[in-house]
């Protein structure tokens, strides 16, 4: 489940899963796929890449980097030929970061081409992966998302349709797939919703897409969410939708509203920025401080900030600024260098916090480095007290359902109470929203104890919807 940290070993955030895009039945398809994966650039920023179809043939590009980067050249998209194309941004859960592992794969089989996208992570991938190897399935990458394209090669129904519902009832955990043979495109999110899913429309083409943003930057239409457990078919004829799975709650992950998602997008029927700034005014109502001004920790905290400034009534500043044009992966070799690495993204904005009493308004904390280092540059730009509020519970589990987290021995909530955290990261106070509070900035109660909730919370508190049986297997073998 855990990738490689070597690269990004000083990094301490939530990451993003995957971001993928789909348009059907139009001539600049591919280019209009460049552009959708751009504005999904933020799910994914490790690896990228495109296969489209020309009512006759398959054609793929991808490459490590970002989309700019990969389909910077005019030839590279002409190469790209047909009205039909997916493609795929790329943040690794399961896998290493390796060409052979980017998205979408491709594979020949008996009923012709089959391409698939992923947003998510299998629960049972590396199980699955041990008896098709025993069967002869012999394997071109480590990602979990390959374990689909056997299934499906393998199976013995008639139909497409059929085959690639077989292999979906055979495997467990978070999946929003976008996927083409037999000239369709066929859309898909498991049963309990984790990942996200919309349905847009430009002119006569159809698009699907991780978020709504994504279509905004072609000029598309939003049409709706793909629901939770529903199966779309996009052809010539249009969009039909099936529901092959079981009945299932839904569980969409709430950490998509706390920081994942774009702040312009819609998701599930709400306004993204809206739940964050309601989050920001529930904050404010539970954990209000005394202090001169709020200071959103950027980018994320900025809704946030603005809705807790809102609620209590205080001035709102840009006291940390954010430089933008820092890459993930920059490779930190002394101890020196190491330390001012905070500083390649953020900087105090003097003037602003200078003698204030400050609260910082961030989106969570989760090994905390990072916020022990922002406190202390704050500090020394002389802020006179500094206090922190975070828009999530304290996150004190790992995530196994398309979310790249730290171990848990290295998440800093899962051993450290909220006072032990205060002491650490160096605030006068810290006050994290509550997981009640959170649901209610959503619209709604987290239920009675013994309800089905409505979001997967995993991450605060432990209650994982699907089991997971990889980890089991790992501790077997252990």
């Amino acid at each position: 489940m855990n990738r490689p940290d070597m690269l990004v070993a000083h990094d301490d955030r939530m990451h993003e899963e995957c971001g993928i895009f789909g348009i059907y039945g139009h001539e600049d398809a591919s280019t209009l796929v460049a552009l959708g994966l751009h504005s999904l650039q933020h799910r994914g920023q490790e690896s990228s890449g495109i296969v489209s179809y020309d009512g006759s043939d398959f054609y793929a590009h991808r490459g490590l980097g970002l989309v700019d980067d990969i389909f910077n050249d005019a030839g590279v998209i002409a190469r790209l030929k047909g009205h039909y194309a997916i493609g795929h941004n790329r943040y690794a859960t399961t896998g290493e970061t390796l060409l052979r592992n980017v998205q979408p794969l491709y594979a020949d089989l008996s009923f012709g081409g089959f391409a698939v996208a992923h947003n998510g992570n299998l629960t049972n991938a590396m199980t699955l992966r041990q008896a098709l190897v025993q069967q002869g399935s012999l394997f071109q990458s480590t990602s979990d998302t390959e374990v689909i394209i056997h299934l499906v090669a393998l199976s013995k129904k008639t139909t497409v349709y059929d085959r690639f519902v077989e292999a979906l009832m055979a495997i467990d955990g978070a999946y929003s797939l976008i996927a083409f043979a037999e000239g369709r495109m066929i859309g898909v999110r498991d049963p309990h919703g984790f990942r996200p899913l919309v349905l847009g429309r430009l002119g006569d083409a159809y698009i699907l897409a991780s978020e709504t943003c994504a279509l905004d930057i072609i000029g598309a239409d939003f049409v709706r969410d793909i629901e939770a457990g529903e199966m779309v078919i996009i052809t010539s004829e249009g969009v039909q939708s099936f529901h092959p799975f079981g009945k299932a709650p839904s569980r969409f992950c709430i950490f998509e509203y706390i920081y994942f998602a774009r702040p312009d997008s819609q998701m599930e029927g709400r306004s993204v920025y809206d739940m964050r700034k309601n989050i920001g005014h529930q904050l404010a109502i539970e954990a209000p401080c005394d202090v001169d001004v709020v200071v959103p920790v950027p980018d994320s905290g900025v809704p946030a900030a603005l809705g807790f400034a809102e609620q209590a009534g205080l001035p709102f500043e840009l006291g940390i600024i954010r430089n933008h044009y820092v890459g993930r992966t920059f490779i930190e070799p002394t101890q020196k260098i190491r330390h001012l690495g905070v500083k390649r993204k953020h900087n105090a904005n003097r003037g602003v916090i200078e003698g204030k009493r400050i609260v910082l308004v961030d989106d969570s904390i989760v090994r905390g480095t990072t916020s022990r280092k922002i406190v202390e540059m704050v500090r020394a730009a002389g802020a006179r007290e500094v206090h922190m509020r975070i828009s999530s519970p304290p996150i004190g589990y790992g995530c196994f359902y398309g979310i790249d987290t730290p171990s848990r021995e290295e998440l800093l909530a899962s051993s450290h109470n909220v006072e032990e955290i205060a002491k650490f990261i160096g605030v006068d106070s810290l006050a994290f929203i509550s997981t009640d509070g959170l649901y209610k900035a959503m619209g709604q109660a987290k239920g009675r104890e013994g309800e089905m909730r409505k979001f997967c919370d995993a991450c605060f508190t432990g209650d994982y919807p699907v089991a997971l049986k990889d980890k089991l297997l790992l501790k077997k073998a252990c």
